[in-house]
């Protein structure tokens, strides 16, 4: 049994979650896959785009930090879609010990996110239960219905370009900074510990995944947040989607400074470790410089950092001019890391 925190592998869901996927409805355009963040009901003219996530609330990142975080992964999901979120239902099923005014604030924070990207409440269930504990404290989902011609469903082409934008380990260097923060401050000083947890509020691919289908339109072939595994991760997806190849070049992808000095202190490699906020996008070559100014009008920054190639090409990045085969990361580094930390915690306060 593989008991590894996160994400299932690939083989589990192809062997025992895919063949199961309940009644046969020809509706459903896109089920779920690995790499693609959404599903699609074909509604004639429209389609109704889903995505569904637990609902994460740590309590130590700070209630409202946490109860925004948990709607923009939520809403992320169908951004890259090329479809705006429209409509949230949730479940939360809520530790006993949460008080009226805690719950208050978490749900002032999702009422205020909300409304800013322009999704309604629809329904729901809120309840205390036992055994319930954080940080997950229940599920989401959220919807997005539009014009068909609008849609964006993962199928990169030979020749397109590969953009990223903000880079790499937003997640992973954002969640350890605000949890860990005085290991950082031990090393780093206050300062840069403040601007390293400050780069929470990049943890969001919805106006990255808007600018860019707004820009491009059909030109856009693919567009995918880079959460669990990273950027690798990502790209892997992608590639295996498409069933294409791909090559990149690192020292085009630009990290930022609070990312490789936290990455370097927790002993992260920053291309393999969560990073929501990440947008790895696939757009065709003429429409590529377009994107990267359209998301820099945005306050958005992104780079063009390779491009698609022939599966027999393989999956292949290039740093320092040397040449390198990438394998699909098989862990996630923040959630080793997350948990050695959380322990040298635990062990403090005994």
């Amino acid at each position: 049994m593989n008991n590894v925190l996160g994400k299932i592998d690939e083989k589990f869901f192809n062997e025992v979650i895919y063949p199961k996927l309940g009644a046969e409805d020809g509706k459903v355009i896109v089920k779920p896959q690995h790499g693609v963040d959404f599903g699609v009901v074909d509604l004639g003219e429209q389609v109704l785009v889903i995505s569904t996530d637990p609902f994460f609330i740590q309590p130590s990142l700070g209630l409202e930090k946490a109860a925004w975080f948990a709607v923009h992964i939520l809403a992320s999901d169908v951004a890259v879609s090329g479809i705006r979120p429209s409509y949230l239902a949730i479940d939360l099923n809520l530790p006993p010990e949460i008080s009226d005014s805690e719950l208050g604030r978490i749900w002032s924070t999702v009422d205020k996110e909300c409304k800013k990207l322009g999704i309604s409440v629809v329904t729901g269930h809120t309840a205390r239960y036992a055994g319930c504990n954080y940080p997950m404290v229940g599920g989401a989902t959220i919807f997005g219905i539009d014009y068909k011609e609008k849609l964006i469903v993962p199928k990169p082409r030979v020749g397109d370009m590969i953009l990223v934008t903000k880079g790499p380990a937003i997640e992973a260097t954002a969640l350890m900074a605000n949890q860990f923060p005085d290991y950082l401050e031990a090393e780093y000083g206050k300062e840069f510990t403040e601007r390293a947890k400050n780069l929470f509020y990049q943890m969001s691919v919805v106006e990255d995944a808007l600018a860019i289908a707004t820009t491009a339109g059909k030109n856009v072939t693919a567009m995918h947040d880079a959460t669990e595994y990273g950027v690798f991760g990502a790209l892997c997806d992608i590639a295996q989607i498409g069933n294409v190849g791909f090559k990149i070049n690192l020292d085009d992808i630009t990290v930022q400074e609070e990312v490789a000095r936290v990455c370097k202190f927790f002993n992260m490699n920053p291309y393999e470790a969560i990073s929501e906020g990440t947008l790895v996008a696939t757009v065709n070559k003429d429409y590529a410089d377009k994107c990267v100014d359209a998301l820099d009008k945005n306050g958005i920054k992104s780079s063009v950092v390779g491009e698609i190639t022939e599966r027999k090409g393989g999956l292949r990045y290039f740093k320092q001019g040397k040449e390198y085969k990438l394998e699909r990361p098989n862990v996630d580094p923040y959630w080793l890391r997350f948990e050695e930390y959380l322990k040298k915690e635990i062990k403090k306060q005994k």
